[in-house]
């Protein structure tokens, strides 16, 4: 702890020196020597957003320790298997961690290998024949479900690839299978409440309640075969594992990621910025204000404005414009880094913001920014990752090829909740 302190100390003291330097630029400074102190500016501020990675990973690796400290429970309502898929163990930890170890000789030896007993544990906990629910009339046999510590990880992986698989943004739903779900949505602004007097018969006309329907879909992903060199697979100092995992989590990530946030709801799922109404419209194309952005706060209904998951998304580009624009009545910059004694993040405004770089840049007809209540948004997940071995197809170069498949959806349930600030074609 006391070096996250130290970090988050020296980030201080960065911001505080950076501002300084941006303050040097006055209506009279020469256009190059105002260049030059941007220069130095956007150095500063890329030292403090690498400490913040650091920052990140060191508060990461804490909730991991904190988490291996406590005591496992049970959840509730759900009964605890007691039977290990080989027959011969009570425990049902024991059981997953028989069965975890199972997939990891999978993968490094190959169904061909593994004993009697160890194919039956995989055939029995992990055997997938991908079923087309609801997508596709095709199925295709020969995929292994992976065990549930390494989808998890899997899971927290890709969210560093985008913030629209982060549950602490957006609405997270995960499902055993991937048939269609119809949500239910409602729209009852219309309507309000209204006065009776004693003994007075209603008259008021009826308002019926405005029930519409979405649609959650399950979208299937691949990751495209990740080639490991046999020395690779044979050397036992490597975590096979972990190496096929994190090239699966930056694939998947990233494209899962750009069609929550862009895509066009034919055929994948419908991106926020798509499915976003419009707040404010920019008077420049390639250029944003303080008063944009004051504008495209408050054209989010105040009901909108409150909880932990209302806050700013833009890419980092348009961040680094944001942080040199200051409140022309007060003087004061209106990106305020983290607090270093409350640990609150860093805010535009008073909200958060994430980084999310499939957003575009700040330019002509573009949606640079987004405001509102995310957790209007719903991801949904078909619990069941799957990997397939492939040897044959890569025997000629003595690698094995792995191809993991997810399945996702996204939709905003309500699209009053999160607006968007466009620019313009041209500049007037």
């Amino acid at each position: 702890m006391a070096n996250l302190k130290e970090m988050r100390e020296k980030q201080a003291k960065i911001v505080a020196d950076a501002r300084a330097k941006l303050d040097e630029i006055k209506d009279d400074t020469p256009e190059a020597r105002a260049k030059e102190i941007e220069i130095e500016y956007d150095a500063m501020m890329a030292e403090y957003d690498r400490l913040e990675e650091r920052v990140k990973r060191e508060e990461k690796l804490a909730q991991r320790e904190r988490d291996m400290d406590e005591p496992e429970t049970p959840r509730p309502g759900v009964e605890e298997r007691t039977v290990d898929p080989s027959g011969d163990a009570d425990d049902p930890k024991e059981a997953e961690k028989r069965a975890a170890d199972v997939f990891k000789a999978y993968l490094r030896y190959g169904m061909e290998n593994l004993s009697a007993e160890q194919r039956k544990i995989l055939r029995s906990r992990f055997t997938n024949d991908f079923e087309g629910r609801a997508q596709s009339t095709s199925t295709t046999a020969g995929g292994y479900l992976v065990p549930q510590g390494f989808s998890g990880e899997l899971v927290v992986s890709m969210k560093a690839w985008g913030p629209m698989l982060d549950p602490g943004i957006t609405r997270q739903l995960v499902t055993a299978s991937g048939n269609q779900i119809p949500w239910p949505t409602l729209n009852d602004t219309a309507n309000q409440a209204y006065r009776l007097g004693e003994n007075t018969q209603e008259t008021h006309s009826d308002g019926d309640l405005a029930f519409g329907q979405k649609f959650l879909d399950a979208y299937k992903y691949a990751s495209g075969v990740i080639l490991v060199s046999d020395e690779i697979i044979q050397d036992a100092a490597i975590d096979i594992e972990q190496v096929i995992r994190d090239a699966m989590a930056i694939r998947l990530g990233r494209k899962v990621n750009l069609d929550l946030t862009l895509g066009d709801g034919t055929g994948d799922p419908n991106g926020i910025v798509t499915a976003s109404t419009l707040g404010f419209t920019a008077p420049l194309a390639d250029g944003i204000s303080f008063d944009d952005m004051i504008e495209l706060e408050h054209s989010v209904d105040p009901a909108y404005r409150v909880g932990s998951n209302v806050r700013w998304m833009f890419n980092d580009s348009t961040l680094k414009k944001l942080r040199k624009i200051k409140d022309t009545v007060t003087g004061n910059y209106i990106w305020q880094p983290a607090d270093v004694r409350t640990g609150a993040p860093a805010v535009i405004l008073d909200h958060p913001y994430s980084v999310n770089q499939a957003m575009a840049n700040v330019a002509d007809s573009q949606k640079s920014v987004l405001f509102g209540d995310f957790s209007k948004y719903i991801v949904r997940r078909v619990r069941e990752f799957a990997i397939r071995r492939l040897v044959e197809r890569y025997a000629d170069y003595d690698q094995v090829g792995f191809i993991g498949f997810a399945r996702y959806d996204g939709e905003l349930m309500d699209t009053a909740a999160v607006k968007h600030l466009v620019h313009p074609a041209t500049n007037p």
